[in-house]
């Protein structure tokens, strides 16, 4: 387990560009776009190295035959169009992660929208509402298929973006189980020690594909580094004051201006992103690490390339990025939902019923269900709550678990209003996942605004199978 700080944030623990740059367009860096302007997405099987180029191919899942999935870029209220086909050999479904959008494009499979089959293609067509960093993942049996590669970057733009694409870097961790060939290890998925224990945790960590990249940048010019966790069960721990970094956003949603942390280290959890500014001086480059070991553990490095030619891009002014209107919890209104967390290895999962049936001895292994909420593993047939259209929710979660946790709210942001033993969250920026560490309780406030059937679970993409997933109904 890796060492935190005394204010601990857990207690006890290649193509062109497709579409100009305007408001009500979408863009893609990678995705190829048709002439109605309908991004393609195929979800099938290839074959690519992990991490080196020279490496062993592995058999993996993949959007458009590469890993991370192409990077799609829209703007700010654009209409988003994917035509999304399946070729895998099982069901899947692709989920906007982050995004406030319409609660029938969640993608998530057996909720709110059937699975898509083999063979089969489904249209996603939504509008971003909102700039930030966000991804798309598979929602069907995601245990399986992200570990496979099925991800991929959903950058939303400013609609006069802030940052010019030479300075604008998005970066992808994520981590992979190898075996001793180097190659993708596919006996070991589904393993019931991960199901019940931290979950997957890779042995090779890659950012955009490979290992330890390296990326170049303009020299002592302001820079933005779009970081998004997109592991199944890896925690990273970054230290942005080891080369003078400062916060321009966590989990897509903007601060109102770049903060320097006073702690460290800054914990991503798997789905979470942070957006940083940094100023690479010429000459140098920044070590991006994991500092959860006791050596660094190099993640990429940010080189400064030759600094631009115009003295006004010299002057190397940061730019504004201004937060999205995001609807303010009424706490004077609020409603308190509680939601307990049991169960997993070292602790007792207490009277637990699953698919309406309570569980004993056997069953607990035949249905590979290790966790509970509130005593019910995995998807009741009535809501966690419903709420009306607008209503405060104050959800407050306690986690009797040995693990720590990474708790995702679709369809909506919210802030955190408490950590038992923690105080880092001063000033409650916007997230759409936290982590909750072991005997923690949490209480985060969001609007249920957004109308429909939504999903409140752990990211640990394990534990999300094994039993830790709940729904809400905003009506």
């Amino acid at each position: 387990m890796m060492a935190l700080s005394r204010r601990g944030f857990l207690a006890g623990a290649g193509t062109a560009l497709l579409a100009a740059r305007a408001p009500g367009l979408a863009l893609a860096r990678d995705a190829r776009a048709t002439a109605g302007g309908v991004i393609d997405l195929v979800a099938g099987p290839s074959r690519a190295p992990i991490g080196a180029a020279d490496a062993l191919p592995s058999n993996l899942w993949t959007y458009n035959a590469s890993a991370p999935g192409p990077e799609i870029r829209v703007t700010r209220g654009a209409r988003v169009r994917v035509r999304l086909t399946n070729r895998l050999e099982e069901p899947t479904s692709v989920h906007w992660h982050g995004l406030r959008l319409a609660n029938a494009m969640d993608g998530v499979a057996g909720l709110t929208q059937a699975p898509i089959a083999p063979g089969e293609t489904f249209a996603y067509d939504f509008v971003a509402p909102d700039a930030g960093t966000y991804w798309y993942h598979a929602h069907n049996k995601s245990w399986n298929q992200v570990a496979r590669g099925l991800y991929g970057a959903l950058i939303v733009e400013e609609e006069v973006p802030a940052f010019p694409p030479e300075r604008d870097l998005t970066l992808m961790l994520d981590d992979w189980v190898v075996g001793d060939d180097g190659r993708l290890d596919l006996a070991s998925l589904g393993s019931l020690m991960d199901w019940s224990h931290a979950g997957r945790l890779g042995n090779r960590v890659t950012v955009n594909g490979r290992v330890d990249p390296l990326l170049t940048v303009p020299a002592d010019m302001p820079c933005r580094l779009r970081l998004i966790n997109a592991s199944n069960a890896r925690i990273f721990a970054l230290d942005p004051n080891r080369f003078d970094a400062r916060v321009l956003a966590y989990d897509g949603q903007a601060l109102p201006e770049p903060v320097r942390l006073a702690y460290a280290p800054l914990l991503l959890g798997p789905a979470q992103r942070v957006d940083l500014l940094v100023v690479p001086e010429a000459g140098t480059q920044i070590p991006l690490e994991d500092v959860s070991g006791a050596a660094p553990l190099p993640l990429a490095r940010i080189r400064a390339g030759e600094p631009p030619d115009a003295p006004a891009e010299r002057a190397g002014e940061v730019p504004v990025v201004r937060p999205n209107p995001l609807p303010e919890p009424d706490l004077a209104s609020a409603r308190t939902v509680r939601l307990r967390m049991t169960g997993g290895a070292m602790r007792p999962i207490g009277p637990v019923t699953y698919r309406g049936e309570e569980m004993r001895g056997g069953d607990f292994r035949r249905t590979r269900q290790a966790w509970a909420f509130n005593g019910v593993a995995n998807m009741p047939e009535t809501p966690l709550f419903a709420a009306r259209r607008g209503e405060t929710i104050v959800l407050e979660t306690v986690n009797e678990t040995a693990f720590i946790h990474a708790m995702h709210v679709h369809g909506h942001h919210f802030r955190i209003l408490q950590r038992s033993g923690s105080d880092i969250d001063e000033g409650r920026p916007w997230r759409d996942t936290f982590l909750i560490g072991p005997d923690q309780t949490t209480r985060i406030a969001f609007v249920a605004d957004n109308p429909g059937k939504w999903l409140y679970h752990c990211h640990m993409l394990e534990h999300a199978a094994a039993g830790m997933t709940t729904w809400f109904d905003v009506s």
